[in-house]
């Protein structure tokens, strides 16, 4: 019998036991995938009251939790959230399947800040080119397609983002390319070689307006193109294309120096594919064909292999390598302006047989607190075998090591890194010299989002340069034969939810350049004109600043979303090719500062008009660039005497628009640029044809049509490029393609 000293015990004992029963340890494990593919989404975040977690390389996360009843919030860039009601008494394993979202203001985007983030919560300017796009327009070069995009002109084969740019005679770029998140740019000149960019294996496209030297370095001075792989879903893929172009006559008979019309072949070939552990994307391009201009032509193929594999649930390893190989011909400027205008003027021809390369390993680590480990790298290989002396090779090693974490307590994200990059160039364009340059960087940013509404944004970088070289190249010294640089930059950055759809932004960056190689130290011609070196070049330096407003349109059918923005920067030391004279010819030079303010307005999405699918990407650029002191001798380098910098068109207007009857796609665009107001007043001079063209012909408009037609497993398209053969120069000296119809054939398996 139980004394009651005992029963008093025995209730304490059973009141305890069920206590700590109730409050047992558990594990939630589980995967979040994309609910239509099943592809694992890495980094997705699973949240309630207590505390939450990331998934990992595969999909897979765990929490340890006390049995009871929680709300989960399950959150992935790019998809619409998702809550998640469990009652959990014992161990459980469950599957999150996220849908992708329809807004497209929850664009997946990661150029801006260097993480995953909405499109909608972007501090600056960035423009999104979907898949789609890409393939409905058919480049075989992608810079055909940047064109399309609002406040992006594409002078000479270089970019050029909101008048930040003019024209370089092929080195130097302001705005950095991206492949994969890594540089692309020809290493020796800073050039962009589009034909590398493998458009077989392209998903989506970003373009970011403004300085983004904080984050990217050297070169990202007016903004950046940020190139991406796409990588296999659930399901096996393979796709062939093979396309023709036929060229017309020009509008002008007596321009039309052929007998036998020119015209391009090109095939594409991509696969994409899960083998187990192993992601596997396979591509290849080949073209052959000659070009509308005479003498002038591509003859080349590429290939590239990319691969991700999943060593366990926090650590993937990836490796890609990509090779082009061909020769291409082209000249610099027409004989004149008339008969002559698809036809060289002797000693501008130029042929490049060209060999290179990129090997890009990466290593990512997902740690147990959330924390985003990568080191990639690329070893980036270039022998151009050019006529003229103008051949160079190099060899540039690009490291990178980043962390990135997110802060579920705080709503922020910290990512940082550290940056090493050697280059070794050695070409007859450079007194046939051999050039070392090296550049260490280290940069941090933090994003914080406050009331869920405000999301702040801070980025700094500092920069060290080193270029070492011969001290003597012909007539020009270089002091030592080394030169060293550094610099730090800043930016931040504001985004606020208004309302529901409404995002407000406002922004400020530093950027930064180095002088290419090739912008100090080439030694060439054209013509009869020489290029020559400039040992003395000083950096450019800026800023640029921004507001804006991105107002999401989801009103019956209609999804999209219509933004404004005012932007304002200035460059010091500027430096650009100008004339010097004919004994010294053209050289690079710091030609002062500048001031560049503008406005743009452009307008996005999808809709159903009467029933019928359609979408549009349509926009309007206007900017004002100007010195900040206009003397004497800049209105005599230039075309005309008022205050206005060279190769700028003031207005651009773009739109892309497509309509979908069931297997049936019909689409247009357009380009209109008002007329370039400033060049070089010498090639006014001595270009034939070059100032009279220009009196009669101001801006222009191109008028492109598209049609395709889905015959599964093949779509058969047709695309009139130039339909109203309009007679138009995108720089002086060359015209651009008269009317031509490409005929294409895709196959999916």
């Amino acid at each position: 019998m139980l004394k009651p000293g005992n029963w008093s015990f025995t209730f304490c004992l059973v009141l305890y036991t069920a206590l700590a029963l109730q409050a047992q340890d558990i594990k939630l494990t589980g995967k979040i995938v994309d609910g239509h593919s099943q592809e694992p989404l890495v980094a997705a975040t699973i949240q309630f009251s207590g505390g939450g977690t990331l998934s990992d390389a595969d999909g897979s996360f765990q929490l340890d939790l006390k049995t009871g009843h929680y709300q989960f919030d399950v959150r992935y860039v790019g998809y619409d959230n998702l809550k998640l009601d469990l009652d959990l008494t014992r161990d459980t394993n469950v599957l999150i399947e996220m849908v992708l979202a329809e807004n497209l203001l929850q664009t997946a985007v990661v150029t801006t800040s260097r993480y995953a983030r909405p499109l909608s919560e972007s501090t600056i300017s960035l423009d999104v080119i979907k898949p789609d796009m890409v393939q409905r327009n058919s480049p075989s070069s992608v810079e055909e397609l940047l064109g399309k995009v609002p406040g992006v002109t594409i002078v000479g084969d270089q970019a050029n983002i909101r008048g930040g740019s003019g024209f370089s005679y092929g080195a130097g770029s302001r705005v950095l390319l991206l492949l994969n998140d890594m540089p692309a740019l020809q290493t020796d000149a800073g050039y962009p070689n589009w034909n590398d960019i493998p458009v077989e294996t392209l998903g989506q496209i970003e373009v970011v307006k403004g300085a983004s030297s904080a984050l990217y370095g050297s070169s990202a001075l007016n903004g950046i193109i940020h190139f991406q792989t796409t990588y296999p879903g659930s399901e096996p893929e393979t796709k062939i294309s093979a396309y023709y172009t036929h060229y017309f006559a020009p509008r002008d008979p007596a321009k039309k120096w052929w007998d036998s019309a020119p015209h391009a072949w090109n095939l594409e070939f991509s696969h994409k594919e899960k083998i187990g552990k192993l992601d596997l994307v396979l591509g290849g391009f080949l073209t052959n064909g000659n070009s509308f201009a005479q003498g002038s032509g591509r003859h080349y193929g590429r290939g590239e292999i990319q691969t991700r594999y999943r060593i366990s649930d926090r650590a993937t390893l990836s490796l890609g390598a990509y090779l082009n190989k061909g020769r291409t011909s082209s000249f610099f400027y027409w004989k004149d302006a008339e008969a002559g205008a698809y036809q060289p003027t002797e000693g501008t021809e130029s042929e490049s047989k060209r060999f290179r390369y990129y090997i890009d390993p990466q290593f990512t680590y997902f740690a147990k607190k959330g924390g985003r480990h990568r080191i990639q790298g690329r070893i980036l290989g270039i022998d151009n075998n050019v006529s003229g002396g103008k051949s160079n090779a190099s060899v540039n090693i690009f490291t990178e090591y980043q962390y990135s974490k997110d802060l579920p307590d705080w709503d922020a994200n910290v990512t940082g890194g550290l940056v090493y990059n050697r280059s070794t160039v050695n070409a007859e364009l450079y007194g046939d010299s051999t050039f070392v340059g090296q550049n260490a960087s280290i940069y941090a940013q933090f994003s914080k989002k406050i009331d869920d509404r405000l999301t702040l944004s801070g980025g700094w970088r500092y920069e060290y340069f080193v270029l070492k070289g011969p001290s003597q190249l012909g007539d020009y010294s270089f002091p030592g034969g080394k030169e060293i640089q550094d610099k730090p930059v800043w930016r931040v950055g504001a985004n606020w939810q208004l309302l529901d759809f409404t995002f407000l932004r406002a922004s400020w960056g530093q950027g930064f350049r180095f002088p290419s190689i090739a912008e100090k130290f080439i030694q060439t011609s054209f013509g009869t004109t020489l290029i020559t070196p400039n040992p003395t070049l000083k950096s450019e330096s800026g800023w640029s600043s921004e507001i804006g407003i991105k107002q999401g349109i989801q009103v019956g059918g209609w999804r999209g979303f219509l933004d404004a923005s005012a932007f304002w920067s200035q460059y010091q030391d500027m430096m650009e090719f100008v004339f010097t004279g004919f004994i010294r010819g053209f050289q690079s030079q710091n030609i002062g500062n500048t001031d560049i303010k503008g406005f743009e307005i452009s307008l996005a999405g999808e809709a159903k008009l009467w029933g019928i699918p359609m979408s549009i990407l349509a926009g309007y650029t206007y900017i004002d660039p100007r010195f900040q002191e206009f003397t004497e001798l800049d209105s005599q380098r230039s075309s005309v005497d008022y205050n206005i910098l060279k190769y700028r068109s003031k207005n651009q207007f773009t739109m892309d628009w497509q309509w979908t009857f069931h297997r049936l796609k019909v689409g247009t665009s357009t380009l209109y640029l008002s007329k370039m107001e400033a060049i070089d007043s010498i090639f006014e001079l001595v270009i034939p044809g070059v100032k009279s063209f220009r009196e009669t012909h101001g801006g222009f408009q191109v008028w492109d049509a598209r049609l395709s037609y889905d015959i599964r497993p093949v779509t058969v398209s047709l695309i009139l490029r130039n339909a109203f053969n309009a007679e138009y120069a995108s720089r002086p000296g060359q015209l651009d393609a008269p009317r031509n119809l490409l005929v294409r054939a895709d196959w999916k398996f």
